[in-house]
């Protein structure tokens, strides 16, 4: 090990993204990216602002961006964070809300960026066991704790939680942060911002990577108490204060602006992932019940591992977590028509 790395440096267990392999004919259901493109208009919007302007520093606080997010969430501007992606938006978080005296509270299986977050920012941690089922039980959060953290819908497993068990657990810790990580939840999830009024201590995560088609422009927000935005701010201005390019301004508002072609393409994504789990179940597997752009499945008498590496031989990638709890399952990405109908050939052959 290097002898200039600091002991922080040496101690570090960094996330593991999903691999972006360059293979002949890959189709790659591994990161959760849109089988589909951006908003025209988004592209649009990004070439536009790729002009000689781009020789000046940008908003620092992405105005228009903040304003436009609030008008269409029906938030104030004051409750709008922006950041360099929602991984950007949660590192934030965890320095700026999430370290207390007592632990952060979140799943055993969840987003494995939240473990790395924590070490990162010296943050303790308490994770709580998902039930047989792999589901989160909100009951289960009722411990003393220094704030909450969940995935919802969850993930890897894509199952949501309702509005109300949302609205239970922020309530049942009422004076710690709990932040609603909504990654997915477009994809058929209930959203927690209308909660934000009433509720001081809620933060929402969202991102542009996901729904919206936009994974290479990096661009993540939240939503909350104006209290818990300053927060994030502070950490944000004592980082790096012109975290959002121009283009990635320019692009995310023209996203959101184009409401038609949003729905138009979470429909899309919504009737793929319909036609994946009923040919997974045709082929014998399992498979949670998902409201995100992934399923989570296993097929009893066959190694999760061994499945992923037969489908590697197939130009075929997806997600395997080697861990007790999730070793047999496949993470595997929402693809179009044409990829799907490979995915279950290949499958079909794999399991006979």
């Amino acid at each position: 090990m290097n002898p200039y790395w600091s002991a922080l440096a040496r101690e570090l267990h960094p996330y593991v993204p999903g691999e972006q392999p360059r293979l002949p004919d890959l189709i790659k259901l591994n990161t959760n990216e849109s089988p589909y493109g951006p908003s025209p208009k988004a592209l649009a919007a990004i070439r536009a602002a790729a002009n000689d302007d781009l020789r000046l520093y940008p908003d620092p606080d992405a105005t228009k961006l903040r304003a436009t997010l609030a008008a269409y969430h029906c938030v104030a501007v004051e409750n709008v964070f922006v950041g360099n992606g929602s991984d950007e938006v949660l590192a934030h978080t965890f320095a700026a809300l999430l370290r207390h005296e007592r632990p952060l509270l979140y799943p055993d299986v969840t987003y494995s960026f939240y473990p790395v977050y924590a070490q990162l920012t010296g943050v303790t941690v308490e994770t709580v066991p998902l039930n047989a089922a792999m589901r989160i039980q909100v009951e289960d959060y009722r411990r003393p704790c220094g704030a909450v953290i969940l995935a919802n819908p969850n993930a890897p497993t894509g199952i949501p939680l309702l509005l109300a068990e949302i609205t239970k657990l922020v309530e049942m810790h009422a004076d710690k942060p709990v932040v609603i990580d909504e990654a997915y939840v477009d994809f058929g999830g209930e959203t927690a911002i209308p909660l934000i009024a009433a509720h001081p201590n809620l933060l929402i995560v969202r991102t542009f990577s996901k729904s919206r088609a936009l994974a290479g422009l990096r661009v993540g927000y939240a939503l909350g108490d104006a209290g818990l935005i300053q927060a994030l701010e502070r950490v944000k201005d004592s980082f790096n204060s012109y975290p959002l390019d121009a283009p990635a301004q320019a692009g995310a508002i023209a996203s959101v602006e184009d409401e038609a072609y949003f729905q138009a393409r979470l429909k899309d994504v919504i009737a793929q992932r319909e036609a994946t789990t009923e040919g997974l179940l045709k082929l014998g597997f399992e498979v949670l019940p998902s409201s995100t752009s992934f399923v989570f499945a296993r097929r009893p008498g066959f190694a999760g591992a061994d499945l992923a590496a037969g489908l590697r031989d197939r130009a075929i990638i997806i997600r395997h977590f080697n861990k007790p709890r999730t070793a047999d399952y496949l993470r595997i990405t929402i693809g179009t028509p044409t990829q799907t109908e490979r995915l279950l050939t290949a499958l079909g052959e794999i399991v006979g």
